[in-house]
């Protein structure tokens, strides 16, 4: 077919040219973009904020194209729908579905199943919210679109909330691998089972070896790039969790030995109103993955943000049907028993066939699962905490040496972390009362109603529900922190 249109060479180049005040061009600077790499060109402030500075039609921008480099090499195309699901799903699906079992123990099974729905619908507007005036002041990160809305103190807060709350899970991940491993005081582990006694009944010293042998070398990577097929495998040992755990649940169901579950909360004992009060910071932590949503959607093919909302839909309706099935399925098999940390149940007999093949192939499995996402949380953790401790330093990645200083000293921290903290159930407490609500509401609840009254506005219902999410996560925040208080002075004394 014929056209009026011509192949650009690919020796062309793009070149900017800045103009003087009289309107002639000056002296010019060549730059070599290609088209996607300079939609990502973003301009500062004379504050430095990261906000895009000029009108909504990106008019008038005042910037000097010197202060950027050379960019050079072919862009890629970016990933699909499906691809930015499996990848924002793999960012919340992780250790907190273990969890899920006991807050269903707690709330009992109508309201815990209700939790789910509203926490996931919740978290599904906010990251919404966040992608909008994302793009609108074109932000690459979560820590950029907090500065534009607060400024760069509120940045630092929302940065020093992504290292906690990334080390929190790391902990998790190491406390759960011991109480697989090695067993708890009710529990037996998996080595104990399939070897007897030894040296791993010794908790500490196993997930010590674990983290030396196993997770520092992947850790110590300086690339990402080495594990990109590591979330593939993750995702589906998880899934492997849910569906054996779903399966035997309905196989017990419809053989009547099930014991009937409560379906509302208990307030019979202090105890019981005391693990009502802090299970929904730990609900609320279940969804979390704000601080991944941005860099998501700069890698979406053909990114706009109603094809990152429906990104965020579908993921939202895959975790919901997981951490209910979950939730729900956990709590039948156990009841009452129901642990913190459900791996440690199965090492009993399931009233079915086969049970003990299943037990090794949950419990197994999920610490693979747990071995192989460590890392890719790891590589964020440092990320953002290099970003904080040597600001103006050449990338860590130029760096080997500063790259392994500061993964020797996370995982001690973490090592230590995981020592010190009993069981999950603590550390998810305190960190979903505080850095997980705080990312996952506060921040996106703020940043509509600061940046809501600029160009694309909030409409009212939106308004309304900001202001609903920023009240729960202050509630949720208060009490959780108050619970946990008063349940470390009630074990104290």
């Amino acid at each position: 077919m014929d056209s009026s249109y011509s192949v650009i060479p690919k020796s062309s180049y793009l070149e900017l040219q800045k103009h003087t005040d009289n309107g002639n061009p000056a002296k010019p600077r060549s730059k070599l973009l290609s088209s996607d790499e300079e939609s990502f060109v973003n301009d500062f402030d004379d504050h430095g904020n990261g906000c895009v500075v000029g009108d909504e039609h990106g008019d008038d921008l005042d910037f000097d194209i010197d202060d950027y480099t050379l960019v050079q090499g072919k862009s890629n195309a970016g990933s699909g729908v499906y691809g930015a699901v499996f990848n924002l799903t793999t960012s919340i699906i992780g250790a907190g579905i273990m969890a899920l079992p006991a807050t269903m123990k707690v709330l009992g099974l109508i309201l815990g199943f209700v939790l789910i729905i509203l926490m996931g619908i919740l978290s599904e507007i906010s990251v919404e919210l966040l992608v909008r005036y994302a793009v609108l002041h074109k932000a690459r990160s979560y820590g950029e679109v907090v500065q534009c809305a607060m400024g760069k103190t509120a940045r630092l807060l929302s940065e020093i909330c992504i290292i906690v709350n990334n080390a929190g899970v790391l902990v998790v991940y190491l406390i759960i691998m011991g109480d697989v491993m090695s067993g708890s005081v009710r529990h037996i582990g998996v080595f104990d089972q399939w070897l007897g006694n030894g040296f791993w009944d010794h908790r500490k010293v196993l997930i010590l070896i674990v983290l030396v042998i196993f997770l520092a070398p992947l850790c110590a990577l300086n690339k990402i790039d080495s594990l990109s097929l590591t979330s593939a495998a993750s995702v589906a040992l998880a899934v492997v969790f849910v569906v054996v755990c779903f399966a035997v649940a309905v196989i017990k169901l419809v053989e009547g030995t099930v014991d009937p579950p409560r379906l509302t909360p208990d307030f019979g004992s202090k105890k019981a109103i005391l693990d009502l009060l802090v299970v929904i910071p730990i609900m609320s932590n279940a969804y979390v993955c704000h601080f991944n949503v941005q860099p998501i959607y700069n890698e979406l093919e053909g990114k706009s943000p109603q094809k990152m909302n429906r990104v965020g839909r579908i993921t939202t309706l895959i975790c919901v049907v997981v951490y209910a099935s979950t939730a729900i399925s956990g709590y039948l098999l156990f009841g009452k028993d129901t642990e913190s940390d459900v791996l440690t149940n199965f090492d009993k007999d399931l009233g079915i066939r086969f049970s003990s093949a299943l037990n090794y192939i949950v419990r197994v499995g999920y610490i693979l699962h747990l071995i192989l996402v460590f890392p890719v949380i790891h590589f964020s953790l440092r990320e953002t905490v290099d970003t904080l401790a040597f600001k103006g330093y050449p990338p860590l990645s130029e760096s080997k040496k500063r790259s392994l200083a500061l993964t020797i000293i996370l995982l001690a921290l973490i090592y230590i972390g995981s020592t010190m903290i009993p069981n999950i159930w603590t550390a998810f407490k305190f960190t979903g009362a505080t850095s997980a609500v705080s990312l996952g509401f506060t921040f996106p609840a703020l940043i509509s109603l600061r940046l809501g009254t600029q160009g694309d506005g909030l409409r009212l219902g939106e308004k309304y529900m900001s202001w609903f999410m920023l009240i729960l996560a202050a509630v949720v925040s208060l009490v959780g922190v108050i619970g946990n208080i008063y349940s470390i002075q009630s074990k104290s004394d």
